[in-house]
């Protein structure tokens, strides 16, 4: 088959939820990966961060495949050994007490809302259906009805309510604004600490820290979605980490699964997490041996080889090479770690046609929002490779100028 007949058959039987890149991938390696024509691309994306130790990280790998020579996912109804060394694994590199094992970033999220309004019932004492959370404008935090309810982007929620109203937005990066917004009803902020669907948007140094300051002294909870941020991804295992001790709750996955297997979690202080009973919640296969093996390496990797140290030292790195890069279609390159995006002019071009012309180039990356162009490599990644990419971006803007 040739590559049009492979998207042909993608576009006659997949619902049509994704735009993709017309390329077809049929083999991965680190940060590298192969076309069904043989063409070799340096992997800019990262599967949105999902791939943060590369594609098939030998590792990463090995635990999976040694898991599945032992037992694969039983029901939660019963013990397993490796569920345990999971949960205590992420409690003590996240700095929090408890953990609920999900699948997806979303499910974590839903996790997290179903914790929060519990807790303020249970705890805050706020009548049942009363409860409120306020999060960010220009959020990103899953495509559940629910999640969607919550989000400022039309065209994430067009034709899908009714929604849940049990939300107020604030202005992401707005410390002040979300004081003004608590009243007794409100039992937790929910955010991003860096939005990455959003446009790789960076919120004020000290935010954060004064975030949790006001969610102390307001008596609600302070939950943070690192799905995208954690795991290395910023220059700190986690991103709250550059201002704050630890939040109530944290959102993880992506890397968690290390670009091998679906796995997330919620993350949370023990009187947060105890407002769980059996029964209240749920997961077939969250925390099984194979998922609880996969993650277990990952966060052993990211330790061991310094990821997030790397990533610090890198992202800084990428992120003054790629401001130097001297172009009319640049409005502003930000970020943080080896999460960058650079924000293209719209009346000089779509940010889509730019990822189209590093694709020509051997370059694979993605927009977001129209304008953007969003660079989340592998954390393995050397600085040879990133003079490479940085170079062929700097070719693309010029050819298109």
């Amino acid at each position: 088959m040739e590559t049009k007949d492979f998207i042909a058959r993608e576009r006659q039987y997949l619902a049509k939820m994704y735009k993709p890149l017309p390329i077809v991938l049929n083999r991965g390696e680190g940060i590298w990966l192969w076309d069904t024509d043989g063409k070799k691309y340096m992997d800019f994306l990262g599967a949105y961060s999902a791939v943060s130790f590369g594609h098939l990280n030998a590792r990463i790998k090995k635990a999976m495949i040694d898991q599945l020579d032992l037992l694969d996912v039983p029901a939660r109804a019963f013990h397993t050994e490796r569920l345990g060394e999971f949960g205590e694994m992420i409690a003590k590199l996240t700095g929090l007490d408890m953990v609920q094992p999900m699948n997806s970033g979303a499910e974590a999220v839903e996790t997290a809302i179903k914790a929060a309004r519990r807790w303020g019932h249970d705890v805050k004492k706020i009548p049942d259906g009363k409860q409120r959370i306020i999060a960010s404008k220009g959020n990103f935090h899953g495509r559940t009805t629910t999640i969607i309810g919550f989000s400022s982007d039309a065209d994430y929620r067009r034709g899908f309510g009714p929604f849940d109203n049990g939300f107020d937005l604030v202005p992401f990066g707005d410390a002040e604004a979300l004081e003004a917004a608590i009243t007794p009803e409100t039992c937790a902020f929910i955010t991003e600490p860096l939005q990455g669907e959003g446009g790789i948007l960076v919120a004020p140094d000290g935010w954060l820290k004064r975030v949790q300051e006001i969610c102390k002294k307001h008596d609600i909870l302070l939950i943070l979605d690192e799905v995208q941020t954690g795991m290395g991804r910023t220059g700190a295992n986690f991103y709250y980490q550059h201002e704050i001790d630890k939040p109530d709750g944290l959102c993880l996955g992506k890397a968690l699964g290390g670009g091998i297997y679906p796995v997330s979690a919620f993350v949370a202080t023990k009187e947060v997490m105890e407002v769980f009973d059996p029964g209240s919640h749920g997961s077939t296969f969250g925390g099984n041996p194979v998922a609880a093996a996969v993650a277990i390496e990952s966060m052993k990797i990211l330790q061991e080889e310094k990821l997030a140290d790397r990533a610090k030292e890198n992202g800084a790195y990428l992120l003054r090479k790629l401001k130097g890069i001297n172009s009319p279609m640049v409005k502003e390159v930000r970020g943080r770690g080896l999460l960058v995006g650079m924000e293209i002019y719209p009346d000089k071009a779509p940010a889509r046609a730019v990822c189209d012309k590093l694709l020509e180039k051997g370059l694979l990356s993605k927009d977001t929002h129209g304008t953007v162009v969003r660079f989340a490599p592998p954390l393995i990644i050397e600085k040879e490779h990133l003079d490479w990419a940085v170079q062929t971006v700097s070719e693309a803007l010029s050819e298109m100028t």
